[in-house]
């Protein structure tokens, strides 16, 4: 597949129209469902070769390595793996609060204080998930280099993930997908 025969099978299977809320709390006439894409094989293997270019071109416009790769829950999981399976980086899951069982902790996997990390998202709206997932990281040592989405809503991520310091980039905008409200 090609990058916009990518973009169309994304938008084929995850568009959904309508009257919806966001996690952010917007509404909105349209919705990415990331599970109707995410749980694709066919979308994922393409996925994971576009994630395995940014990772490598964040490696080198930054020219520190990167040791870890992230994915918060529950979407970002089944990308983070499969970027992690073609790219042979750890990856870390982050939960959305600490587990109150067991180890009971909000980060599962191997973290070294200092580790390059970057975080992979499914669909950036506000990023608000994101840069909670990035205040995870960066509380327990890591050295957050990026967050890479799989698509940019356009609807302020990029603008809060720079005041927050954190460099930010899409695989694809919803202009991209062909969508417009």
């Amino acid at each position: 597949m090609n990058r916009d025969q990518l973009a169309r099978a994304i938008a084929d299977a995850s568009l959904l129209r309508g009257n919806f809320t966001l996690r952010s709390g917007r509404t909105s006439s349209y919705y990415l469902d990331k599970y109707l894409f995410s749980t694709r094989p066919e979308v994922l293997r393409e996925l994971a070769d576009l994630f395995a270019e940014r990772i490598a071109g964040i490696e080198r416009r930054t020219g520190r390595s990167i040791t870890r790769l992230a994915g918060a829950e529950l979407g970002g999981i089944p990308l983070v793996t499969a970027a992690s399976l073609k790219t042979g980086l750890p990856c870390l899951f982050v939960r959305n609060a600490k587990k109150d069982y067991g180890t009971a902790k909000q980060l599962e996997g191997k973290l070294e204080k200092g580790d390059g990390v970057v975080l992979l998202e499914d669909v950036a709206t506000t990023a608000g998930q994101a840069l909670e997932a990035v205040n995870v990281l960066k509380d327990l040592g890591a050295n957050v280099l990026g967050v890479i989405a799989t698509i940019d809503r356009q609807e302020g991520a990029a603008e809060n993930m720079k005041a927050a310091g954190v460099p930010f980039e899409a695989l694809f905008t919803k202009a991209d997908l062909g969508i417009s409200e």
